[in-house]
């Protein structure tokens, strides 16, 4: 591919990004009924005929720009997870740190994007609780169990269920946080997630700790 088909594929990427974040917006704020397909063209600098080229309808951009936005989230809370692997570091530092990357994912804006939408529409989009439940929430969940077992493989954690356990480490973390973040509308300061992410470890460890660190 030449420079000019580079150039124009890279085009067509980036307006169709610029139309998913825009929609994302307008249907957060506006809800989907009374998003306007010429509001979201606006917002993303291209012309409405541009939307309809690349999603066709209004129906369609709502799950592209779901299934965009959970790829995304389910990229944040793995990379969050990872550092769980190191099976021989300080354990307490390890869950507060997979803590406290779990809880910015939590509290970032496009997460909170993702959850007032499902919640406004998965009653008419039902497929789009999928697409957050089995494609980022569970996925993620069964990494942090995958994690688990290992440390308990490894002598770090008594033996107990993974999963169970991964849940209620996530639950945890996020148990307090619509509280906290007034369900999105309050920024948590950065030391108040530590503090939820430090809690959360000392209370896991007193449950599946061997009392070895």
């Amino acid at each position: 591919m030449g420079e000019a088909g580079t150039a124009l594929t890279r085009g067509r990427i980036d307006k169709r990004r610029a139309i998913l974040d825009a929609a994302l917006r307008v249907f957060d704020r506006e809800g989907y009924d009374r998003a306007g397909v010429d509001v979201i063209a606006a917002e993303a600098g291209v012309a409405k005929a541009t939307v309809y080229n690349h999603f066709g309808d209004k129906e369609t951009l709502l799950r592209q720009a779901f299934a965009a936005l959970s790829e995304e989230a389910l990229a944040r809370n793995l990379a969050a997870v990872a550092p769980l692997a190191d099976r021989d570091g300080d354990l307490r530092a390890l869950l507060e740190d997979a803590g406290l990357r779990l809880v910015r994912c939590y509290c970032a804006p496009h997460s909170w994007t993702l959850r007032r939408l499902l919640a406004a529409e998965a009653g008419r989009f039902p497929d789009l609780l999928g697409l957050v439940q089995d494609g980022v929430a569970d996925r993620v969940n069964e990494a942090l169990a995958d994690r688990l077992a290992r440390l308990v493989l490894a002598g770090r954690l008594r033996a107990a269920d993974p999963a169970l356990a991964a849940e209620q480490f996530g639950g945890l973390l996020c148990g307090s946080l619509d509280r906290r973040t007034r369900l999105g509308t309050r920024e948590v300061p950065e030391e108040e997630m530590r503090e939820v992410a430090r809690a959360a470890a000392d209370t896991f460890l007193r449950a599946f700790g061997t009392g070895e660190l």
